[in-house]
């Protein structure tokens, strides 16, 4: 983890330098296109959408960076750290999982019907969302009932 969270803190800091890079290069336009558009910051004309895209990378970036590293510092290292680890040192249960649940993927799809009622219109919206809540409500039960009942 160590090692991720340097690598994390590099490309923030390399994003930070091209952000300010791509604003000092948006400062210095020497082709005046079709019509010199663009905002103006104190009479400087700078690209904000690209500049402040890249400073919004920088930023998530430096999160992971920080969430790695405090990690890092309560946990210890992990198996991927130490040089003369075993692959099976890293061999531990991540989770439960069913093996032929079918509510995931009714769940994405009322929920990629939701979202595209944005689109389409208010009306896919009341289809989606009761097919949707259905598929929720199976998907969190589903191992309180049936083959898989607890």
């Amino acid at each position: 983890m160590r090692t991720n969270a340097f690598l994390f803190w590099a490309g923030s800091a390399f994003y930070m330098l091209s952000a300010v890079g791509y604003a000092l290069v948006g400062l210095w336009e020497p082709y005046q296109g079709l019509a010199s558009s663009g905002p103006a910051i104190f009479g400087l004309k700078i690209e904000i959408i690209g500049t402040a895209a890249l400073m919004m990378l920088s930023i998530m970036a430096a999160f992971i960076a920080f969430y790695l590293g405090r990690t890092h510092k309560n946990q210890g290292p992990v198996p991927e750290d130490i040089l003369d680890a075993k692959i099976s040192d890293g061999d531990a249960e991540i989770g439960f999982f069913n093996a032929w649940s079918w509510w995931p993927f009714f769940l994405g799809l009322f929920g990629s019907i939701v979202f595209a009622s944005l689109a389409v219109g208010w009306w896919l919206f009341f289809i989606g969302l009761p097919l949707g809540l259905i598929a929720l409500i199976g998907f969190v039960f589903e191992n309180s009932r049936g083959h898989y009942a607890h």
